[in-house]
């Protein structure tokens, strides 16, 4: 619970219903109170504004990789990240009740759970795949429609929010399916209960700009290598100035470690600029 005894409220990109809520259920034991977000820039300044307790990201898909909008949000707002989720991705075939697959035209979906869907789209060449801007988003448009050819591809926790029925389950290509999720505060925050009673393995999430120079990134990255620290992320964003870039990087190791801060520290020598985006437990539930 906040400090004022109400749930918590935490922001996510997508409508009631999404796989960004369900990851939020997942990671905080206690109530909460989901706050659906359009955009992912709209989580992030929710957060740094301080009109939510936290933020929920996603930062790679095991199918589709990176979300690199969720970076680029890192990147422009104070923010802390304060722990990890990691959700199975189930799609379903959601319509209205009484549907049959056999009479579906369209399916609504976001563009990504459309690309990971298939091999079930390409065994129902009937169906048009239409991409809407979010999977529960879909269900909702499809249970307000009232239209029994029309469908959409979204989770179970959709369905149940929206009155759909599940015309298919697990359509998804393959079945390790999953989205990694970063739980993010405002900077100086305070970690969530949750984060601080979850495990002892933790990792580190920093975002480094290096010069423009031959072997600069090579630099950058000899301290880790040198103290035996894994990177276990590493992706690159358009910097400020155009052709430049900064570098999100993840490490297996706790900031507070006396190996982490020598490293940091050499880094700091070495890159054009350094930011510890936050130390977290790694997710093993």
């Amino acid at each position: 619970m906040s400090s004022t005894g109400a749930p918590l409220r935490v922001a996510f990109q997508g409508e009631l219903g999404a796989f960004s809520e369900e990851a939020a259920r997942r990671f905080f034991s206690e109530p909460i109170e989901p706050v659906p977000c359009r955009e992912f820039r709209e989580v992030g300044a929710a957060v740094a504004g301080g009109s939510v307790d936290y933020g929920l990201l996603p930062i790679e898909n095991s199918l589709a990789g990176s979300v690199v909008a969720s970076y680029d949000v890192l990147a422009a707002e104070p923010l802390e990240v304060v722990g990890e989720v990691i959700v199975p991705i189930r799609h379903c075939l959601l319509g209205l009740p009484g549907a049959e697959i056999g009479r579906i035209t369209r399916v609504l979906s976001h563009p990504v759970a459309l690309a990971q869907c298939s091999r079930f789209l390409t065994e129902h060449p009937a169906i048009e795949a239409v991409a809407v801007y979010d999977t529960a988003g879909a269900a909702r448009d499809v249970a307000r429609a009232g239209d029994p050819t029309v469908a959409a591809i979204a989770g179970r926790s959709a369905a149940e929010r929206y009155g759909l029925e599940i015309l298919a389950s697990n359509i998804e290509d393959r079945p390790d399916n999953q989205t990694r999720f970063l739980v993010v505060a405002r900077a100086g925050s305070a970690p969530p209960p949750d984060a601080v009673r979850a495990g002892n393995q933790k990792k580190t999430a920093l975002l480094v700009e290096a010069d423009n120079t031959p072997g600069s990134l090579v630099q950058v990255l000899l301290p880790f290598a040198n103290r035996g620290i894994n990177l276990s992320k590493l992706e690159s964003r358009p910097a400020a100035e155009p052709w430049t870039y900064r570098f999100f990087m993840e490490l297996e190791a706790d900031v507070a470690a006396p190996d982490t801060q020598e490293a940091l520290a050499e880094v700091r020598r070495r890159a054009s600029s350094l930011r510890i985006l936050g130390s977290f437990v790694r997710w093993t539930r």
